[in-house]
């Protein structure tokens, strides 16, 4: 067995690694961030390549009708399937999000990796691959195409020495190893005995009822492993939105992997369709396939002509659906930028925002500094352990609670004594002049409030935040990112909240009926359970009255402390 040393990859990898790093492949930034973070794994963590393994395991291309493998074939089988920790000898990453354009090869990648799997070079008698789908046509095509090229390969004499095929499975005579189509009919679906799962085309799946069902096999062989590969969908909020989810808190979130691979490729936004140099974001076999780019150029020109007509040209082209037409509220490169410590703010005047869906689920309180230009935020967050949502928040809210970023109440509710304590607490450090609430959250903490001393009528140091006043601070909030001057220290979860967020349009201007005019803007969550806002949104609301902050001039004494 051959080993990479943990400073230096394979060939295989490596190739694909330099496309990338060098921009002669364009990608989108989620490839650019899983670069990174593959190389971070192997710079600091006991991983190696096989790299025998891998060189067998591509070498099986010779007995299908490929001219080559496409970089990004080895890259993300090479990882997926060669790739080991050191003292466990086990896969490093046990699963393999793949993402890709339609014609990229995906059933073709399959059809690789499942016979690979069954065969010699695994050493795991037994290994079973089953190809799921939600269609009988989809869970065969990669078994239809092993048994097209085994039929026609000029080898055949030597694989019948160690395969044998018929119309809907593929054998490894000397292992036992079998790879078969799977399809949502119950039937045949006990007894399974998996070495790894593949599921094709995971964007139609509703939930996860079949999934868990073809998934109970798992681990009564060495090494088990699950695939997903799969185009973009119209199927929301299900098995392919969770995967992307948790792919991003990878990629941009600083979230452990736990063994997954998210390898994604799309259009890092809409309007980069129209420059056809983009496309192979979304389609790294594109540059290799002139016959699909004159196909995809004939479906562009259509789509640009109707819309309407042919959706799936943006959905499954280019892997971004046409209602997909989130705008976040900013790259998360500047959401990165914001983790810097923060000056000591003790005595500082500031502002204080609070905000909530319902107290039965999170409440969070910004505390918000204004110098000059530069935005100071300190935030902390209280979660009900009963919340209906909770199970389905893959953010690593526990952690957050062990390092005081949040409190986990366990109780019916949060109740607002909670909240107001927590203010009260606070202005013995700092000076809060004012504090922002959401118009209709108001009522179920004024008289909590009120008693702590603030009071919308008489004291006039209590903001009611209404969609209006949203929309006036929007493009400062866009302006302190862009020019990065927000501070917040290592505020992770106020990171997750700002990238749950997108920016909503909320009217256009009268006589505009095209999107030259946006008009003005919200802000909504991107999805509306298990990726909660109220962090960010408790800035956006203290940031609605940041202009009753006294800014500290050079050389001037701490602030005397307001309290009540």
């Amino acid at each position: 067995m051959a080993e990479t040393s943990t400073s230096k990859l394979c060939p295989h990898v490596q190739n694909f690694i330099d496309l990338v790093k060098s921009g002669k492949l364009r990608t989108d930034k989620e490839v650019k961030a899983l670069v990174d973070h593959v190389l971070y794994c192997f710079e600091n963590e006991d991983i190696y390549i096989d790299t025998d393994q891998a060189d067998h395991y591509l070498g099986l291309a010779k007995y299908f009708p490929f001219e080559q493998l496409f970089p990004w074939q080895e890259f993300v089988i090479v990882l997926h399937d060669c790739t080991y920790w050191r003292d466990s000898k086990l896969p490093r990453w046990t699963d393999l999000f793949c993402m890709i354009g339609r014609g990229a090869g995906k059933d073709g990648t399959i059809a690789l990796e499942s016979v690979a799997l069954i065969s010699p070079y695994n050493g795991i008698p037994g290994y079973d691959v089953d190809v799921c789908a939600n269609n009988e046509e989809q869970a065969l095509r990669p078994v239809l195409d092993i048994v097209d090229a085994f039929d026609h390969s000029e080898y055949q004499k030597k694989l019948k020495r160690y395969f044998s095929w018929k119309t809907e499975s593929v054998k490894d005579l000397r292992g036992g190893g079998q790879i078969k189509g799977r399809t949502n009919n119950p039937k045949g679906k006990d007894g399974m005995r998996s070495g790894i799962v593949v599921f094709n085309e995971i964007h139609q799946y509703e939930d996860y009822r079949n999934i868990n069902v073809f998934t109970t096999g798992l681990g009564k062989h060495p090494h088990p492993r699950r695939s997903y590969y799969t185009t973009n969908g119209d199927v929301r909020e299900g098995p392919l939105d969770d995967l992307l989810e948790t792919s991003e808190g990878i990629l941009f979130g600083g979230d452990p992997d736990n063994g997954l691979l998210p390898f994604i490729c799309r259009l890092d936004s809409k309007e980069e369709v129209d420059d056809e140099a983009n496309w192979e974001k979304a389609n790294p076999s594109l540059p290799y396939l002139p016959s699909l780019r004159s196909e995809t150029e004939k479906e562009y020109r259509e789509w640009k002509a109707n819309p309407h007509r042919l959706p799936a040209f943006m959905t499954k082209r280019m892997n971004l659906p046409d209602q997909a037409n989130d705008i976040k509220v900013t790259d998360y490169e500047n959401i990165k930028a914001t983790n810097r410590p923060l000056p000591d703010l003790t005595g500082w005047s500031c502002v204080a925002g609070i905000d909530f869906s319902k107290i039965t689920d999170w409440v969070s309180v910004d505390l918000h500094f204004k110098q000059g230009d530069n935005r100071y935020d300190i935030t902390h967050s209280w979660v009900c352990s009963r919340s209906k949502d909770l199970p389905r928040i893959k953010a690593p809210w526990r952690k957050w609670a062990d390092d005081g970023r949040l409190t986990v109440v366990d109780d019916v509710e949060i109740h607002p004594d909670l909240i107001t304590s927590y203010l009260v607490e606070m202005r013995k450090k700092y000076s809060i002049r004012a504090v922002a609430i959401d118009d209709f959250r108001f009522a179920l903490l004024a008289r909590q409030l009120a008693g702590i001393g603030y009071d919308p009528k008489d004291l006039k140091n209590l903001k009611l935040v209404r969609p209006s006043d949203i929309m006036k601070i929007a493009p400062v909030i866009d302006s302190c990112f862009a020019n990065q001057w927000f501070t917040w220290d290592d505020a992770p979860e106020l990171r997750w909240a700002t990238n749950n967020t997108k920016l909503i349009r909320y009217g256009r201007r009268p006589g505009q009926e095209n999107d030259q005019d946006l008009g003005n803007y919200v802000y909504g969550k991107i999805e509306a359970k298990s990726r909660k806002t109220d962090p960010f949104m408790a800035l956006v609301a203290a940031m609605t009255i940041e202009d009753r902050i006294i800014e500290r001039r050079a050389g001037h004494r701490k602030l005397d402390v307001i309290s009540f």
